[in-house]
């Protein structure tokens, strides 16, 4: 039995992660998962929040997804992310200004298809701020 797993994190993007992996946590739609080596295969969606890795010889590390999809095979662990981003390349003014124009655009009461896209801002910003915050309290922030 293996002590580790290969884990890759990409994104449209990005290839945010890929190496090997003790353990990590993330935010499963039904709630936080932990995977471990010859974890169940598993196929599960997964929401906006922090991923927190463990490698050998490292220390935790947290990647905030905004969505999307966690495969587990016995060897192997892939997450398909809507958005990756490190954790310390998180901007809190950044989110801040989107959520402030988000907030604005929606009080404006544009039309449907601006409103949708500006309420979907706003879930992104609140879920990185909230990330920004949890990361604080650990002591592993800004």
């Amino acid at each position: 039995m293996g002590t580790v797993f290969h884990l890759d994190i990409v994104s449209a993007e990005d290839s945010i992660y890929s190496g090997p992996a003790e353990f990590l946590v993330a935010p499963a739609l039904m709630g936080e998962v932990g995977i471990y080596p010859q974890h169940t295969p598993l196929l599960t969606r997964i929401k906006s929040g922090m991923v927190r890795i463990k490698a050998p010889l490292k220390d935790e590390e947290s990647v905030y997804v905004s969505g999307g999809m966690l495969e587990v095979q016995p060897d192997m662990v892939t997450i398909l992310a809507d958005t990756a981003i490190r954790s310390y390349d998180l901007d809190e003014a950044k989110a801040l200004e989107a959520k402030k124009r988000a907030e604005e655009i929606m009080k404006d009461k544009q039309s449907g298809i601006e409103y949708a896209r500006a309420q979907a801002e706003l879930i992104e910003a609140s879920a990185q701020l909230a990330a920004i915050q949890k990361l604080r309290k650990r002591g592993g922030g800004h």
